[in-house]
């Protein structure tokens, strides 16, 4: 097929583009390589799936330019688009909250107006677990509320999936939804846990743990994220005539539009996480408890059957394999080597980026 992956230079995005290479797949990537984190970890992850899989079209586009993404898909022609482009970070939205509306709202906005012109086979969007916001009940079901997001990038995914369905009911765009839940791995974000504590424990800092430590998270390893992607692209929703209109499932609709969670299905709490971190870096953190942070969920779990019934696929990589996994990637990409050796190998202070 004829595939568009936004955010092709991202974590998720890289991972995506060189697995559907390789499944035979004609991909073109679009990202806009912009500095939410430095941006040559961004060029190193599309040099790495080159090295990979060889050279692929990639364009440099930022979702909010209307007029770029239609030329795109006019030139392009996608049979799938699987959008993981988005301004990421739950703590940034605090921040930059108007980042979130020019990304996640006016660019989504582009997305479905050009599916809409030049029609495709199935749009398959990044949503998020931030969307379950302050209910209490775990594991997250598709048929839970999600009316009350407790940050704006949280608000900005549900939003995404209103408008999906929206596009799908007036224009019959077949559309799923992905709730991912808290995906880690190799080449990952650096604003993100697994990068963030194992520098801190390697480089000897304080580490800050927020709710004392005692939020639980439902890791989720890349490969099964790539993998849930990858088996839905042939299952585009259909209209469901049976849909009942005065007991609605939140998760499917009338309209060719659908939601899934995609999770490791097996929450485990941050010291647990911070331990097994420490197991593989061969290193003791140093820990400081805080107080919950503004705009966090206390825990998460996903309840991901309805991927498994339609795709067959759930989530098996546990998180000491996975976390094996991410420190081998850690440590070639952020250390190098030195005689003096603590648990086998020594970090420096600044990165020395290189290809593992």
């Amino acid at each position: 097929m004829n595939i568009l992956v936004t955010g092709a230079a991202g974590f998720i995005g890289a991972h995506c583009v060189q697995r559907l290479i390789r499944d035979g797949h004609r991909v073109c990537g679009l990202d806009n390589f912009n500095d939410y984190y430095d941006p040559q970890l961004k060029h190193d992850r599309v040099a790495w799936v080159k090295d990979q899989v060889g050279e692929f079209p990639l364009v440099r586009i930022d979702l909010a330019d209307a007029p770029a993404i239609d030329g795109l898909f006019h030139a392009r022609r996608p049979d799938v688009v699987i959008h993981l482009a988005a301004q990421a970070g739950v703590r940034y939205s605090l921040e930059n909250p108007r980042a979130y509306v020019d990304s996640n709202l006016s660019g989504f906005l582009n997305i479905l107006e050009s599916c809409r012109r030049y029609p495709v086979k199935h749009l398959i969007y990044a949503s998020s677990s931030s969307v379950y916001g302050a209910n209490p009940h775990t594991p997250y079901s598709v048929q839970d509320n999600v009316d009350h997001p407790l940050s704006l990038y949280a608000a900005s995914k549900k939003a995404n999936e209103l408008m999906a369905h929206s596009y799908s009911h007036l224009f019959g765009i077949p559309s799923s939804g992905l709730r991912f839940f808290t995906v880690y791995g190799p080449w990952g974000r650096p604003d993100m846990s697994p990068i963030q504590f194992a520098r801190a424990i390697t480089e000897g800092r304080v580490l800050q743990l927020f709710n004392h430590g005692e939020h639980q998270r439902d890791f989720t390893y890349i490969d099964d994220i790539i993998e849930g992607i990858v088996r839905l692209i042939d299952l585009p929703p259909h209209v469901t005539p049976q849909w009942d209109q005065a007991q609605p499932d939140p998760a499917s609709s009338r309209a060719p539009w659908r939601i899934y969670n995609i999770g490791g299905q097996q929450p485990v709490a941050l010291r647990t996480y911070v331990a097994l971190l420490e197991k593989h870096l061969g290193r003791t953190a140093r820990i400081e408890l805080l107080p919950l942070q503004a705009g966090d969920v206390l825990n998460t779990c996903a309840d991901a059957s309805d991927l498994a019934r339609a795709t067959g696929f759930q989530p098996c990589i546990g998180l000491d394999d996975g976390l094996g996994r991410f420190i081998q990637w850690f440590l070639g990409y952020y250390t190098q080597p030195s005689p003096s050796v603590a648990g086998g190998r020594a970090l420096v202070t600044e990165p020395q980026r290189r290809h593992p």
